[in-house]
């Protein structure tokens, strides 16, 4: 897939001159870029789901991109909850769509 990536931007300059790092997302390589969150690099690389919704199943991706609504949770190098849109990359990073969970788990019931 060609990535979807702004190579230059007006303000933030040429985007190429930073340093190209490598990301995993559920076993699949991605290359990203230092500075990049987690959620930009992978909607430059044009993955738009990052985990499925606990009751429904229904994709779940970015939404504020600002921290506030935690729908791009992801699992980072084993870690839950992790908020992809405030979270930087770094070379190798494991990256895990994240754990649905059942309502009755969340409430808590048994698995």
């Amino acid at each position: 897939m060609s990535s979807m990536r702004v190579h230059h931007h007006p303000i933030l300059g040429d985007i190429e001159k930073r340093r190209e790092v490598t990301i995993y997302f559920d076993g699949k390589q991605y290359e990203a870029y230092e500075g990049d969150t987690i959620a930009s690099a992978l909607l430059a690389s044009g993955v738009r789901t990052l985990r499925c919704h606990e009751d429904k199943g229904t994709p779940r991706g970015i939404y504020c991109n600002i921290g506030h609504c935690f729908e791009c949770r992801v699992r980072v190098n084993g870690k839950n909850t992790v908020r992809a849109c405030i979270t930087p990359v770094e070379n190798n990073i494991q990256i895990e769509s994240g754990i649905s969970l059942s309502t009755m788990s969340l409430k808590g019931g048994k698995l």
